[in-house]
């Protein structure tokens, strides 16, 4: 089995294969609901972002301020390089369980399978709880953490509804890109992902 939770895993992963590769959907999949929570103008913060075309693609449709982070040394290089005239779009190295980004700094935290690669790893439970405790802690009072994975509410609610975080959760799903949006039984696990948008309260 793919070792997901090792950045040595990452990084030879994106040595091997630098081509682009998004997991679960591309922006126009979840293009709507992302406008549903985030703005334009946001300070946004892409945690995992691998070399998806996600930032690009949403920086294309006008969001203009996108931070980008990754584990993986060797991908963050090949998209500063790749992405180095696209002054909006920035590219760092770093844990995001330990997050170096001030209180209160982001609009809007965007996952796209970060939180599922974390739970393949060792400590599991303890890094999601870290993950989530940090990306509290970086958004902005009424922020939102928007996050795109193929688990199930049953299986991830558990992790995000913690009262410390102060998020409230709201559950959409989006049809598999390999399967008809016609044809989609939501309840069946099988042919959506979903998305969880977590709303941080205001400051009391």
């Amino acid at each position: 089995m793919a070792q997901y939770g090792k950045p040595a895993y990452w990084d030879e992963r994106y040595t091997k294969d630098p081509e682009p590769f998004d997991w679960y959907q591309r922006y126009a999949g979840v293009k709507d609901l992302i406008g549903q929570y985030i703005k334009k103008s946001d300070h946004i913060l892409c945690i995992g972002c691998g070399n998806s075309r996600l930032s690009d693609d949403m920086y294309e449709d006008g969001f203009t301020s996108i931070a980008n982070i990754d584990i993986s040394k060797v991908v963050v290089e090949q998209m500063a390089e790749k992405y180095r005239e696209k002054s909006g779009l920035t590219w760092q190295q770093m844990n995001v369980c330990a997050l170096e980004f001030p209180d209160d700094t982001f609009d809007a935290c965007v996952d796209k399978g970060t939180m599922d690669s974390v739970l393949c790893g060792e400590g599991s439970t303890a890094n999601v709880g870290k993950m989530c405790s940090e990306l509290t802690r970086v958004l902005k009072p009424n922020g939102v953490f928007f996050m795109i994975s193929y688990g199930t509410p049953d299986n991830r609610l558990s992790y995000l509804e913690n009262d410390e975080y102060g998020w409230k959760v709201t559950v959409h799903t989006v049809a598999k890109p390999t399967v008809s949006a016609t044809a989609v039984d939501t309840k069946d696990a099988s042919n959506v992902h979903y998305i969880y948008a977590c709303v941080k309260g205001a400051d009391d």
